[in-house]
Order: structure tokens, then C-alpha cells, then sequence
């Protein structure tokens, strides 16, 4: 079998289950959990020390990781919704809540923590379709370019991204205190 043998067949994440990977500075795998393992299709041996962008799936927007990357540099949270490659060629998606450690002299990023669940298939159905349409800016304009439009979206909804990503997945309630958990249980077993 090869890795293009399950190409375009989406991995359906337990529900009750979570994906943990903590990076480098510089975004470099320094930890992941089993479910990220089984998921992802990689040995672990290959995970570590790998950029996390060996998950990155061709169906995001450059423009998504900017913000991600732009927020936890500057020490703060975002919740996003990201499509993922697996090894194999297959897909998944997932809602992803940071957590930035601090170097606490300095008070710089020196890692980071990303909790991941699967992402709800209403907020898929409505960020799939904004994802496509800013690859193909993307891929005849600029990041720029892409950001202009996606912030014309945002104001159309009258949202910034956190609150659109709040409202399409349903982010409080039992969400906002599944990755609350999540972040405590992991601080417990590490």
C-alpha cells in the first residue's frame, strides 16, 4: 500500500478522545501523546524533532497559521480550526487550543503546548468553503492579500476570528472546560 492509497478519506477523531504535542520555540516536536501518534500515522521516533508542519495539510490557508503563529509569539491563546495530513494521505480535522510557556526571566516564548479534539462538522462545513477561496488568493496573490480578504469576511459577520471560531464550534460551555481539563490533566501526567 502507498501513502497515496487512502488520499481524500477523512480520519474520524473520537470524540472523547485528545490530541497533545508540545513544540520548541521554533515549532519543533518535542512531545506527543499516543492518540497524536495512532492519528497522525507517524512513529513517534519520527514525530520527535520533526517541524509540526509535517501535518500540514495543502488545504490551509497560510494565512491561518500566521495568526496561530503570530498569537502564541506573542504569549496569547487562539482556538483554530485545522485541517491535518496524516502520513498515510489521509485527513483530519481538529479544533486546536494553545497554551505558550514563558521563559520566566525573560518572559519569551520557550514552547508550546497545542490541545487538539476533533472539530465539530457544522464549523467544517462553514471554514472549509473560506479556507478554498483563500488558498486561491494565496496562490495567485499574497498572504496579505488573503488576510485583507479574510478580515472583509470577519467584518461582513461582524467577528473577529476568535469570536467567528467561538460561535461555529460552539466554543463555551462543556467545550471551554473540555480543553480547561485537558490542560490539567496533562500538567498532572507530565
Amino acid at each position: 500500500m502507498s501513502k497515496y492509497d487512502f488520499k481524500d478519506e477523512e480520519i474520524k477523531l473520537d470524540p472523547k478522545k485528545y490530541i497533545v504535542s508540545k513544540t520548541d520555540k521554533y515549532g519543533i516536536i518535542t512531545f506527543c501523546n499516543d492518540y497524536f501518534v495512532e492519528i497522525s500515522k507517524y512513529d513517534r521516533l519520527r514525530l520527535i524533532g520533526s517541524p509540526h508542519s509535517i501535518l500540514r495539510h495543502p488545504d490551509m490557508p497560510k494565512i491561518i497559521f500566521k495568526l496561530m503563529w503570530d498569537r502564541i509569539q506573542s504569549g496569547k491563546n487562539i482556538i483554530a480550526v485545522v485541517k491535518n495530513l496524516a502520513n498515510n494521505g489521509q485527513y483530519y480535522w481538529v479544533m486546536t487550543d494553545f497554551e505558550t510557556t514563558l521563559d520566566p526571566i525573560t518572559n519569551k516564548p520557550i514552547a508550546y503546548t497545542a490541545y487538539r479534539k476533533a472539530a465539530p462538522k457544522n464549523a467544517v462545513d462553514i471554514i472549509e468553503p473560506i479556507y478554498k477561496e483563500l488558498i486561491e488568493i494565496e496562490k495567485y496573490g499574497s498572504i496579505q492579500e488573503s488576510e485583507v480578504y479574510l478580515k472583509k469576511i470577519l467584518d461582513l459577520k461582524n467577528h473577529t476570528y476568535d469570536t467567528f471560531i467561538d460561535e461555529i464550534t460552539n466554543n463555551k460551555g462543556l467545550v471551554k472546560i473540555f480543553f480547561k481539563t485537558m490542560k490539567k490533566l496533562f500538567k498532572l501526567s507530565s
